[in-house]
């Protein structure tokens, strides 16, 4: 049975850590709110879930229905070989998912600062403040931690964990991805101080599956709907 994933249909966002997976592993899976009233499928669910999930992206295996994007990975990384076995690897995993998750949520809010229910142009002001820390200070940090990750991952620094891929790189690549798309200028300098962090994108960018995806309709452009969104005002 395919897997049902329940996401917004226009933009990546969040569920896009998902799809990157889900292609990754071959998996048979089907995008709901992007077919016929697929939102308001997606909706009913949401709804009338024994454990509804709180917002989109959530996942629907049989009669599982698994919210939050890091506990989604969690669950398929198990299933389709995206992480270790051991539960120290897969345990180490999770947290890396975690603190991207961190980085997406920082990302967001330098468009949001004040609040998600209002738009960015009532909170101008506030977003240049809060953009100009996010580029000076937290681009570098995170991309800086990652980048000492690789260095000591005792397999060599292909990987972030061990010495095959999980689904904590390709959502590195999918956050590399965003900030380069947001703040070009800002991920340029940054990224300038993580190679590996750079090599490990480049590798993840022509693995067949991911390579072939990026390249299809499935991929939906980057806009200034989703997580990440371009507004050179704050990217100075």
């Amino acid at each position: 049975m395919a897997y049902e994933l329940y996401y917004w249909p226009t933009i990546q966002g969040r569920g896009e850590f998902v799809r990157l997976a889900l292609e990754e592993a071959g998996a048979d899976y089907v995008d709901v709110a992007r077919g016929p009233k697929g939102v308001s499928a997606m909706m009913r669910l949401m709804e009338s879930a024994a454990h509804p999930p709180l917002a989109p992206p959530f996942l629907k295996d049989g009669d599982a229905i698994i919210g939050q994007t890091a506990a989604i990975l969690l669950y398929l990384g198990a299933r389709h070989g995206l992480a270790p076995k051991d539960p120290a690897g897969g345990l180490w995993t999770h947290q890396i998912q975690l603190t991207i998750s961190d980085l997406v949520a920082e990302a967001h809010d330098t468009h949001h600062p004040v609040g998600t229910d209002l738009y960015y142009e009532d909170q101008k002001q506030e977003a240049l403040q809060r953009a100009a820390g996010f580029r000076d200070s937290r681009i570098p940090k995170f991309l800086g931690w990652f980048e000492t990750i690789l260095a000591r991952n005792p397999s060599g620094d292909a990987y972030l964990v061990g010495d095959a891929l999980t689904y904590a790189d390709l959502s590195l690549f999918q956050a590399v991805e965003g900030l380069a798309y947001a703040f070009p200028n800002a991920a340029r300098g940054a990224l300038g101080d993580a190679p590996r962090v750079m090599a490990l994108h480049k590798a993840t960018a022509q693995r067949p599956r991911i390579k072939a995806y990026l390249a299809s309709e499935r991929r939906i452009p980057f806009n200034e709907e989703g997580i990440f969104r371009r507004y050179p005002e704050l990217d100075t």
